[in-house]
């Protein structure tokens, strides 16, 4: 499954009402680490399009969910379940711990 735009329209159906963990991908087109963490994001959307649903959020567009997440630097990952929090991620990070977020939704029942 490819990455999906998150955006404030589709937000509710794609992210709080998933029945899979949500990566969510907060970003913006400037942003130098930000394009270093887009192939890494699309590979993991791709590789465990079973597992998990990929999202992009760009916070230049998207102000609102940015505010909502507090997003102060990026790029920043949020891993979602169940319309919570599982774990938060600043910064530029390498696939396995891109995946090792990911794991932390099993935590959440």
């Amino acid at each position: 499954m490819a990455v999906i735009k998150v955006t404030a329209d589709n937000f509710d159906e794609v992210v709080m009402k998933a029945e899979k963990p949500v990566l969510l991908d907060f970003y913006a087109d400037w942003c130098g680490p930000c394009k270093m963490m887009a192939p890494i994001v699309e590979e993991i959307s791709e590789e465990y399009a079973d597992e998990y649903i990929v999202g992009k959020v760009n916070v230049d567009e998207e102000a609102s969910i940015a505010l909502n997440y507090r997003v102060m630097s990026i790029p920043m990952l949020v891993v979602m379940k169940l319309g919570q929090c599982a774990a938060k991620s600043v910064g530029a990070i390498s696939k396995e711990e891109v995946l090792a977020l990911l794991k932390k939704a099993d935590d959440i029942q």
